[in-house]
């Protein structure tokens, strides 16, 4: 009789064993305390705004949100931040329409038409504008950006007047205006949005080109449907530093604007004001009171901040497929 072996069941894989060195530990906890610093930091800020903010806004005679005038020096005081809030997101829509597609286009032509001897220096050029001074951009449109554009505005008041937002009602007044503060902002924010954007530009996958181009694609064909797509989440967040930049620029936006507690669709128009530049011209003479109002409504630019960054995480997080996680 014949008997069958049955062969030795297999044994059970063996656990990979686990070894946590001292080091790995404390990098872990610093990195851990270190995220929760941060949001301990973030609760204070919010916290101390909210308190200082709110002992301000029960004292205020007029509607925080809708008032044009900024008077806490009255009694009763009278403030609100309709003026500031309109400035501060047109000024910041002009130089994101501005300098968003010239950033994509410059990270564009360095990291894929430049040819290396090119490339190198206009990226050093670009990484030198990042370091100049807020007061430097500011005097520089003072002085010299104010002047020039006022046959900008002419030429745009004649052709385009017809549009209401480049109608200029005093053709011989100064060019400051919302309108050149948010070029000058475009010309701020440029190098950051600039910079990080080559960088993930950068990082896409040489496969993914060599793919495309092997399937008779063009340039632009391997940039539209290959390197755009992939780093869209980059250049969104990207987007949001530059545009985090210009919501809160204070001293070269002060340089240049005039500001008044007037509310008008016309860009070109030397009224309105931005949160920013509120604050630093009316900080250093304001009372207790005074500074509270300021603090309030330093409180709704911190907010408007924190929503912008909120958005931007909705739409990376809706395309995490082009954010490179599963390249």
């Amino acid at each position: 009789m014949t008997t069958i072996e049955t062969p030795p069941a297999a044994a059970p894989p063996r656990k990979a064993a686990t070894v946590t060195r001292a080091g790995d530990r404390v990098f872990a906890a610093m990195s851990r305390g270190s995220g929760i610093l941060l949001l301990v930091v973030m609760a204070a800020i919010a916290v101390f705004l909210t308190v200082r903010a709110a002992s301000a806004i029960s004292k205020d005679h007029g509607n925080f949100l809708t008032t044009f005038e900024w008077t806490p020096s009255l009694n009763p005081p009278v403030f609100g931040i309709a003026v500031l809030a309109y400035g501060t997101v047109v000024s910041s829509i002009i130089a994101m329409l501005i300098a968003v597609p010239i950033a994509l286009g410059i990270a564009l032509f360095i990291t894929h038409y430049a040819p290396r001897r090119l490339g190198g220096p206009i990226a050093y050029v670009i990484d030198l504008l990042a370091a100049v001074p807020s007061i430097i951009y500011g005097l520089w449109g003072a002085l010299f950006l104010v002047p020039h554009l006022k046959g900008l505005n002419l030429w745009l008041d004649n052709y385009l007047s017809w549009t209401v937002i480049f109608h200029k009602s005093d053709p011989n007044s100064a060019a400051r205006s919302l309108f050149t503060v948010g070029i000058l902002l475009a010309i701020m924010i440029l190098p950051i949005i600039t910079n990080v954007s080559r960088e993930v530009i950068n990082q896409v996958p040489k496969m993914h080109q060599e793919a495309a181009l092997a399937l008779g694609a063009t340039r632009w064909e391997v940039i539209r449907l290959s390197v755009l797509p992939f780093a869209r989440s980059g250049v969104i967040s990207a987007s949001m530093l530059g545009l985090g930049r210009a919501l809160g620029e204070t001293m070269a936006v002060a340089t240049v604007l005039s500001a008044s507690p007037v509310l008008s669709a016309h860009i070109l128009d030397p009224v309105g004001g931005t949160f920013s530049q509120n604050i630093v011209a009316k900080f250093g003479e304001a009372d207790e009171f005074g500074r509270d109002a300021l603090i309030a409504s330093g409180l709704v630019l911190f907010v408007i901040t924190l929503l912008v960054n909120g958005a931007a995480r909705l739409i990376i997080a809706r395309r995490k497929e082009y954010s490179g996680a599963n390249a």
